[in-house]
């Protein structure tokens, strides 16, 4: 594993300078070439940490995610990239922090809950990696668990049109127009103890996925995919 260091690296001014322009220009063209509209900017807190749960059907989603607030929001990187100085300081201050690839998943958990207890928001796809068509897969309960344990809402996101613009597998990215939907943000409560109920993180991962899908759809209407299901 990265050291502590290098995990929570990327919090100087310098960094937040990098991530603001390098955001502008990234986010820019990503929105600019896929005409992407976002509704809902106002579901995104202003300050305090968060956990942002898109949907995932392209590479262009990460940008497009992005797109919802320009507060820096942080995401996981395979901490190997990290053995390359410049690089990993890049990376981190763009938001990424390292993960170990095949280590307990509850390492990654505990990295996630400490982005999130150091007040910054963060970027979980709950589907895991990258799916295809219009149903939203199972989710992982990770998200709701980092969520409920670090005691912070989490946003869905539906992400409408991405897949035309760059589907799975895909080499070529298409000019064609999305729309991001920001949800309502959702929580659940741990129990007196403080400890994070297996019911709650179930009931929530559930409540998500059916809200995932919702927005989803909302979007693909709107983008003007057609209704595959």
């Amino acid at each position: 594993m990265a050291d502590v260091d290098t995990f929570m690296a990327g919090s100087s001014r310098a960094s937040k300078i990098f991530y603001a322009v390098i955001r502008a220009i990234v986010v820019g063209a990503s929105v600019g070439y896929t005409r992407t509209t976002v509704i809902g900017k106002h579901n995104i807190p202003n300050n305090g940490a968060f956990l942002l749960a898109p949907i995932h059907r392209s590479n262009i989603d990460t940008p497009l995610a992005a797109a919802v607030t320009g507060r820096r929001m942080r995401f996981m990187g395979k901490d190997s990239i990290w053995k390359f100085g410049p690089i990993g300081w890049v990376l981190s201050a763009l938001g990424a922090f390292p993960v170990t690839r095949g280590s307990a998943d509850r390492e990654a958990l505990k990295r996630c809950i400490a982005v999130l207890e150091a007040g910054e928001p963060l970027v979980l796809f709950p589907e895991g990696t990258r799916q295809s068509g219009p149903i939203v897969q199972p989710l992982f309960d990770g998200a709701a668990y980092v969520a409920v344990k670090a005691g912070v809402p989490i946003i869905p996101v539906g992400i409408g049109g991405s897949e035309r613009v760059m589907k799975k597998g895909g080499k070529m990215i298409y000019p064609r127009k999305c729309v991001v939907i920001v949800g309502t943000p959702m929580t659940a409560s741990t129990d007196a103890t403080g400890r994070v109920p297996r019911s709650a993180v179930k009931d929530l991962t559930h409540s998500l996925s059916l809200e995932l899908q919702r927005l989803f759809d909302e979007a693909q209407v709107k983008a003007g995919c057609p209704n595959q299901k």
